[in-house]
């Protein structure tokens, strides 16, 4: 993730932040849900101009953050956790860049 324009690291950062515990629970409470917010951020970082690799920086670190940080709340998220610590930084990196793809459909 060092490639990632500084200023959207900065940005996905500040929002990741800024996110209080009832808006994660939101998001996080079924994988549709988590789809339909990964697809609304995707979009927006399109329209500011984002590249397929950068927008994938920016998942690859939310997926991160969600491994680090919060406990998967069903089988959908305990796989994509399980599959995300299994991976070395190249395959998080592809499975960020299939994220982008399941979610553009």
């Amino acid at each position: 993730m060092d490639n990632m324009e500084p200023n959207a690291q900065n940005q996905v950062d500040r929002h990741i932040n800024q996110m209080n515990n009832e808006e994660k629970g939101e998001i996080l409470a079924n994988f549709d849900q988590f789809k339909s917010y990964l697809s609304q951020q995707i979009t927006k970082g399109e329209r500011i101009g984002l590249s397929e690799e950068m927008l994938a920086k920016a998942t690859e670190k939310v997926a991160s953050y969600l491994a680090e940080h919060e406990e998967p709340r069903n089988r959908e998220e305990h796989l994509l956790k399980e599959l995300w610590e299994a991976g070395n930084k190249e395959q998080q990196h592809q499975l960020a860049h299939m994220l982008l793809n399941m979610v553009k459909q």
